[in-house]
């Protein structure tokens, strides 16, 4: 018989790969887990139920969905073992089942009051248990699905109470175990309550713990939030205070102008009646009298480290508010924005002005050109501070009896260096220079619009009147 060639060996099939779930299941799975501990790390409001402060309805019911669950494992098995393995009458086992899983609901919103509940059957059962026969070789006085209840019930106990509660629950719990303890030896197997002693401690600490972060979480971020309010308060008021300085200027240099007026009118206009005479003297009266009072208030207000919080704005000073003694100096106006901008230009940003001559002739109130100065001058702070190298473009336009005052800037460009990363991050500043800027045109009866821009830029839109009959 011919010899047949041996047919090669058949190559075995690679064991079939394991398919990864799908990406939107793994993100959904994600941000299911990331929501799940952001509420448990999330107090819960006195009296509230678990997760009550969470947004997704799915969270605020899961505490009701295990625990119908833990009830609807336990309380078949309780009834069952109670009256097969410790022999008690088929009705009184469900009641004690009963009584010692329901109350695991309660739980959810109440759990101290569970706790009453929950202990006193689980006390009941245990001399129930031990009056109807003998207990030798099972667990005893607490039962394995008394030991699981007591366990979920104190994962609740120890979400909501303070830690003394904790204590006092753990050491009742330890000490009803103790006194079963002194039932003889020989009548139970095992030391289950010095389990649940231990088990009881765990579990407390644990979820306390956790209780108690959460707590200092919050407390924490009231204190931030009670800080922020105090800190945007007194940015308010040191601004009002050093537009008070500076309004003084402009109200002052009018004033001095009626005195003037008044005081020269009868030397100026021939034929004046003696009434009218006497008028211009109370014109002129009133005048130096107001000037009187400005000047105490200003005392007043620069008594109040007004040499020292003036010049918290500028990019880069001399404009004769930013330190010392140079407020005393004359305010700057839109005619000093072309320094303003060409300082900024030397710390790297390339930035342009665009200001018509209608301005740069003095058309322009003072109290306007003062507040149109400082919004400018602290957009480009900004701009230095978290957008360095970003292109700007200032413009400043005047049309219909309103002044408007734009700032854009670009995104920032790459750091090259250290040296020419921002000072700040976007979005981490305090905000405080965008107080200073809405206050000054509430003040002038204007209007101001900031934010970011699509391209990562940033946009400083102020619009203010040219005339009082504007403000009405």
């Amino acid at each position: 018989m011919p010899h047949l060639p041996t047919p090669p060996p058949t190559p075995k099939s690679p064991p079939p790969l394991k398919t990864p779930p799908p990406p939107r299941l793994r993100d959904a799975t994600r941000a299911s887990l990331r929501t799940l501990g952001t509420a448990l790390a999330t107090p819960t409001r006195p009296g509230a139920p678990l997760f009550a402060h969470a947004g997704a309805r799915w969270l605020r019911l899961l505490p009701y969905a295990v625990a119908l669950v833990f009830v609807a494992v336990l309380l078949p098995v309780t009834a069952t073992v109670l009256a097969q393995k410790y022999e008690l009458n088929g009705a009184l086992a469900t009641v004690l089942a009963i009584a010692q899983t329901a109350p695991l609901l309660l739980a959810v919103g109440r759990p101290l009051q569970a706790w009453w509940l929950i202990g006193t059957a689980d006390l009941v059962g245990a001399l129930v248990v031990l009056g109807a026969g003998e207990v030798a070789g099972r667990l005893w006085p607490w039962t394995p699905m008394v030991v699981v209840g007591y366990l979920v019930l104190m994962v609740a106990v120890g979400l909501r109470e303070p830690l003394r509660t904790l204590l006092g629950v753990w050491l009742v719990t330890g000490a009803a175990g103790f006194v079963f303890e002194l039932v003889p030896e020989q009548r139970a197997a095992g030391a289950v309550h010095v389990l649940l002693f231990i088990l009881t401690g765990v579990v407390l600490l644990l979820t306390g713990t956790l209780r108690e972060r959460r707590d200092a979480q919050r407390r924490l971020a009231e204190q931030e939030t009670i800080s922020e309010a105090e800190r945007a308060r007194r940015t308010l008021l040191e601004e009002r205070t050093r537009i008070a300085r500076e309004l003084h200027d402009v109200v002052a240099h009018h004033m001095s102008v009626i005195t003037v007026q008044a005081d020269s009118a009868p030397y100026r206009i021939e034929g004046l009646s003696e009434a009218a005479r006497e008028e211009f003297s109370t014109i002129a009266a009133c005048a130096r009298e107001s000037l009187t009072e400005m000047r105490r208030l200003l005392t007043v207000l620069r008594s109040d480290g007004g040499d020292g919080t003036a010049g918290t704005e500028g990019t880069e000073g001399g404009d004769g508010t930013d330190a010392g003694g140079g407020e005393r100096a004359p305010q700057p106006g839109l005619d000093r924005l072309q320094q303003l901008v060409e300082a900024t230009v030397r710390t790297g940003v390339p930035a342009e002005l665009s200001l018509p001559a209608a301005a740069r002739l003095g058309t322009v109130p003072q109290a306007v050109d003062l507040s149109a100065y400082r919004i400018v001058q602290e957009a480009l702070a900004n701009v230095v501070r978290h957008a360095p190298g970003a292109p700007t473009r200032v413009s400043v336009t005047s049309a219909d009896g309103w002044l408007t005052v734009l700032v854009v800037n670009g995104p920032p460009e790459e750091p090259r260096s250290p040296a020419r990363a921002p000072v700040e991050a976007p979005g981490h500043g305090t905000g405080h220079g965008l107080v200073g800027m809405r206050e000054r045109v509430r003040l002038t009866g204007g209007t101001l619009d900031t934010g970011p821009l699509p391209d990562g830029g940033y946009r400083v839109a102020a619009r203010m009147p040219l005339s009082m009959k504007e403000r009405v």
